[in-house]
Parts: structure tokens; sequence; C-alpha cells
């Protein structure tokens, strides 16, 4: 970044936090200043590479606001579910998204972060996500790509939505997103998300330690710059709130932490849903799940393996239908697969991964929200992603739908 551009953003931080400073005098501001939240999120980006890379402007926006020392996922620490846990305040039991891979018995296909149809299907996708809510509630929204906000759920869609397309550079779609605050104030969203992917993409391929993981998060912390440097210039730093979370970290991998499961099950018996690092498999016609599960389980010292009937109670989706029959999770930085897949050449264990326990450090996430509502300089314990959807409700003046977050977690950190 430009030592311009980088002072500008430092003096419009500064201006963040005056506007918030002018803000706590107000119990509640006339229609035409309602707050405006905008929701980011950098898929994969791990608690500490805020520390790790120094992002110049999401580490002005971390000491300008509240920052928290984690952000915990929901099991599994997957990205569908996760980014669907953030915006409705609820588990994946209530809301469906139970994994990026699933199936249910009562719709058709397969449901798959590639297979956009399947997901066009409103029937997957339960609870009410925050768009819904305010959308409901008078208020407008304006999503530029976040899962299930290209879906019509509840019957409802965001105002403002674009179809989510991998390969659009960062800047567009910030700009997309500026264009949409551009409108007059009776047409202008209350609630905006974006979603970076660059920072997972990375983690992948190279690793959370790699200098390819550290230039992705760089070139996502110059598009919040621009996101930044385009509130100020319409003139809305005063009422605009920036929340930036991430739906998981990310581990290393290697090839010294492979789980073979042809070396316990004839793979060819059983259909495989998910393999790594949460193994998700039912057997095919005329195969027991309980000859299975015998073969599975522990076999190996790194795989913890269940029957959906005795998946632990903390993971909240013991017997949840879309669950496979058997469910096996890797220790973390494990990787299961198959001799199938390694034969195919697709997997050199170089990079990295998650979907493990999220009660794992390394799958812990990034919290920070700046603005007129929160707190300056706060820092706070990790705290699980639920209770994300009744702090924003409570940032916009909405009304939560039903949830399973607790507003008494996230109350300290508003003015």
């Amino acid at each position: 970044m430009a030592r311009p551009l980088r002072v500008f953003v430092g003096l419009l931080l500064l201006a963040l936090a005056a506007a918030a400073a002018a803000a706590g005098v107000s119990d509640q501001p006339v229609s035409s200043q309602r707050p405006i939240v905008i929701l980011v999120s950098i898929d994969g980006w791990r608690w500490d590479y805020l520390e790790k890379f120094a992002p110049p402007t999401i580490g002005r926006l971390a000491r300008s606001g509240v920052r928290a020392e984690g952000l915990v996922p929901i099991f599994p620490s997957k990205t569908f579910p996760n980014h669907y846990t953030i915006v409705t305040g609820q588990h994946a039991s209530r809301h469906g998204i139970v994994s990026n891979n699933m199936v249910d018995p009562e719709l058709p296909g397969r449901f798959t972060l590639s297979n956009r149809d399947v997901q066009q299907d409103t029937r997957w996708w339960g609870g009410e996500p925050l768009w819904v809510t305010a959308e409901r509630q008078g208020q407008i929204a304006g999503t530029m790509f976040w899962p299930g906000s290209d879906v019509e759920i509840a019957g409802r869609r965001p105002t403002y939505w674009r179809m989510y397309e991998h390969e659009l550079p960062n800047a567009v779609r910030v700009d997309q997103l500026l264009t949409w605050l551009k409108q007059p104030e009776a047409a202008r969203p209350t609630l905006l998300t974006l979603y970076f992917s660059d920072v997972d993409t990375a983690g992948h391929d190279a690793g959370p330690d790699a200098p390819a993981t550290r230039q992705a998060a760089l070139l996502v912390d110059e598009a919040i710059a621009r996101l930044v440097a385009g509130v100020e210039a319409l003139g809305l730093t005063g009422r605009t709130n920036i929340v930036l979370v991430s739906d998981h970290g990310m581990s290393p991998l290697s090839a010294d932490r492979v789980i073979v499961l042809d070396d316990y099950i004839d793979v060819s018996t059983v259909t495989l849903i998910d393999s790594a690092p949460i193994v998700g498999l039912t057997p095919r016609a005329g195969i027991s799940v309980e000859s299975v599960y015998a073969a599975l389980k522990d076999k190996h010292p790194a795989l913890a393996v269940y029957t959906r009937a005795t998946l632990p109670e903390e993971h909240r989706l013991r017997d949840h239908p879309r669950l496979p029959a058997i469910i096996g999770v890797a220790d973390d930085g494990w990787h299961p697969t198959t001799r199938e897949r390694m034969k195919r050449g697709g997997e050199d264990f170089a990079g990295g991964d998650h979907g493990f326990e999220p009660k794992n450090r390394s799958m812990h996430g990034l919290f920070v929200a700046a603005g007129p509502q929160f707190k300056a300089g706060l820092v706070v314990p990790a705290f699980e992603n639920v209770h994300i959807y009744e702090l924003l409700c409570k940032v916009l003046g909405l009304r939560p739908a039903t949830n399973d977050g607790d507003v008494a977690v996230t109350a300290s950190f508003l003015r």
C-alpha cells in the first residue's frame, strides 16, 4: 500500500473512533441515520494471522475497535456450516447445513460446494439468515457473496445480491458493495456482506505458515483498505460498523500424518461422502453399519470413529438425518484418504486443512469489529461464532429470530 493511502486509512480510523464516541450519547438513531453493518468474511483466516502477517488495515481496525483472541467455530469446522451459523445464530443441528458435503434421505441430489443446482433447493437451508431478518423488518440487505445468500430462503432473497463467482477480483467485489451504498437513503442497504477466499485457498495449497498465505492475507488487507476508503468517500464513516470474521482456522498437513482407509476397510463397499479430515461414509447395500464400524473403530490412534447415534453430544449433531452412518474425526493435522485418491496424485500433503475439532486452537478464526456502535481498543477472550447473529441484530436494531446465541456474551463489545 502506498504511503499516502496508509496515512489516509490511519486518519480514517481515527475518524471512526471519534464518530463512535459521539454515537455513544444517542439512544435510538432516527430512521434516516440507521447504523450500517458491513459483515466481511475472510475464509480460512486463523486467529494468529493478525500478529503473524501484520496486515496494516485490519490491524488498525482491530486496535480501533473490538478484537477477540479467537472465534470458535461449530463442528465441523468447515466453510458452509460455519458461515451459515454466523448469520443465523443456530447450530448446524437446527439450520441443517451439517457439512460442505451431505445427503438427505428426503431430498434429491448430493449437496456439495460445487453442486449449485442442489444448493438452490431452499429445503436444505433452515433458520433465518440475518439478511432475511433485516428485510422482514423493513431494512435493506445487500450480499456480495456469502454461503446461502444466493438462495431463496424463507421465501426471500436480499434486495441486492449476486450469484457467487469464485474468480471475481476482490476490487470488483468491494466496488459492487460500494455501489449499493451509493444509493439514496431510501434504497441504501443497512446490512451488507463481503466474502474473500484468497487466504483459505493459499492455506490449503501451501499451509498456514507459507509466504503464499501471508501474501494472500496482505491482498485481502488491500481490499479492506479499499472498502474503508470507499465508505469514507461516501460520508458514511460515522454510521458504519465493519465486522471482520472468519469461518475457521487452518492446520498444516504432513506426509507423516496420513490415515489410509483402505488399510482397514474395502472402500468399494461404502459410499464416501466426506474424507478429510472428517470421514463420512455409508455402507452400500448388503454391508452392515456394524461391520464397517467395527473395522474402523480404535484401529488408528489418530482417528476417532462414531456412528450417527454415538457422535459426542458436544458436537450437537447426534442422530441428525443428514449425517452419514459412520463418522470419523481425525486428530489435528492428520489427513484421512484412500489409495485411489493418493494414486491420482492430487494429494502431496504440503498444504493445510480445516474441519478438525473446534476446540483445537488451530481451528479458531478472526473477529474484529470497529465502528460507532463498538468500543475502542477492547480485546476479549475467544468466543463461539453462534453468538454473532444476536450481536449484529442488536447493532442494527432488529428483533432476532429464534437462535442458539446469547446476547450477554457480546454485550460488553458495545458502547
